[in-house]
């Protein structure tokens, strides 16, 4: 019989309350890092980090090199691009193909409309 197994049955019959298990204090970094960002409100500045990494991947080289996501806020990209013509291009033709890839790649809560400026 292990000790901690014989304490538990002496102190059973003896009539003592039995110790509760005490819950896991320790998490890993893994675990908490979300909570924490969340908190801080770091999360979205996350996703926009996210966003701006793969932008070139997901509107291919030519419109990555000519445009630029800026930033990311309550589910709105502002993304600015160089010339009034790709701006043209992107708000009235691509638009719906670009926001379909982003929502698909990160979800349709991080990213709900896009937004295009000149500059």
């Amino acid at each position: 019989m292990n000790a901690a197994l014989r304490a538990a049955v002496i102190a059973e019959w003896r009539g003592l309350p039995q110790k509760k298990a005490r819950p896991d204090r320790f998490h890993t970094t893994g675990e908490m890092l979300p909570k924490i960002m969340q908190r801080l409100g770091l999360r979205e500045r996350l996703h926009e980090t996210e966003v701006i990494d793969a932008w070139s991947k997901i509107v291919g080289e030519f419109i990555g090199a000519h445009s630029a996501p800026v930033a990311l806020r309550e589910g709105v990209l502002y993304v600015r691009v160089l010339q009034p013509a790709l701006h043209y291009e992107l708000e009235q033709i691509s638009k719906s193909e670009i926001l379909r890839k982003l929502k698909k790649r990160f979800g349709s809560k991080t990213i709900r409309d896009i937004r295009f400026r000149v500059g």
